[in-house]
């Protein structure tokens, strides 16, 4: 019974040592950061409530004009890995991204089909044979065109950018925190058809934040001839994803500011574009 009771002691012990260092409870530096970053990606919605320009531009994105650039793979100490650091499709962001800027008020551009571009020519084709062969003398519609073409892709992903940590022991209770910093950078160009000229070109890095904790006792009882060892922890990671989508919608939203400012559209007095809360999230360049 007395071995039983000291175990208990230690046990609650740990217990009381994973609640001081509990990230939730008591809001701790790196892991409460990565909860306000995937906050800040929330924080990009703020592209849905832009206003609309008066004559929506019509823009195009080809699955090769946005692509990953960088080649990283997923960093691990242990053995080699094939996965890719980045989505492989990073363009399917950039459309949405375009798709729902300005979507709460009718949206801002409008986004034309490029990356099943031949699926969709086939497509046509079989209706127009189709339609040649019933003697239905209904035409096909010709395809919308676009006058701006978005460029560029991820061209940074940066591993271990920062790292570090501390730790603490005192009679057998110990407790660590260590974090990690890496970062994905985009780039975007918007592109006039008719001329080949680069209206307007921004440059957005997302970092992306690691946090562990972990707690651990060590003690001898029943006269220090029973050892008992009971260690507890918790990871967290940014998802690289919602970073990446973070850097994507807040560099589009960039690039309708600028555009506005530059007079390549105006807007409804009435709808105020606002980038400054939506891109305090990343690092313009």
């Amino acid at each position: 019974m007395k071995q039983l009771s000291k175990f208990l002691s230690v046990a609650l012990l740990s217990s009381c040592a994973s609640l001081l260092f509990d990230p939730i409870e008591n809001n701790l530096g790196p892991i409460q950061r990565i909860e306000n970053a995937q906050v800040e990606t929330l924080a990009v919605s703020n592209l849905a409530s832009v206003g609309i320009p008066k004559r929506q531009p019509v823009i195009a994105v080809y699955p090769t004009g946005f692509t990953d650039q960088t080649g990283q793979r997923l960093s691990n100490s242990s053995y080699a890995s094939f996965s890719t650091a980045i989505t492989q499709l990073p363009s399917a962001y950039l459309i949405r991204a375009l798709h729902k800027a300005g979507s709460d008020n009718g949206g801002f551009f409008t986004v034309v089909e490029r990356v099943g571009l031949d699926n969709l020519t086939k497509e046509r084709q079989i209706i127009r044979s189709t339609r040649e062969q019933k003697d239905e003398g209904a035409e096909l519609g010709a395809l919308l065109f676009a006058g701006l073409i978005i460029e560029g892709g991820v061209i940074g992903y940066e591993s271990n950018v920062t790292s570090g940590g501390a730790g603490a022991r005192y009679l057998g209770l110990g407790a660590t925190k260590a974090y990690r910093r890496d970062s994905v950078t985009v780039q975007l160009r918007l592109v006039s058809v008719t001329s080949g000229k680069v209206l307007l070109e921004t440059l957005v890095t997302k970092t992306i934040l690691s946090a562990s904790l972990s707690n651990d006792v060590f003690r001898f009882i029943s006269d220090d001839t029973e050892l008992v060892e009971i260690e507890s922890g918790v990871v967290r990671n940014e998802s690289g994803g919602l970073a990446l989508r973070a850097a994507i919608e807040t560099a589009v939203l960039q690039i309708i500011k600028e555009g506005t400012e530059a007079g390549y559209w105006s807007i409804d007095e009435k709808f105020k574009i606002d980038c400054d809360d939506a891109c305090t999230s990343a690092i313009r360049g």
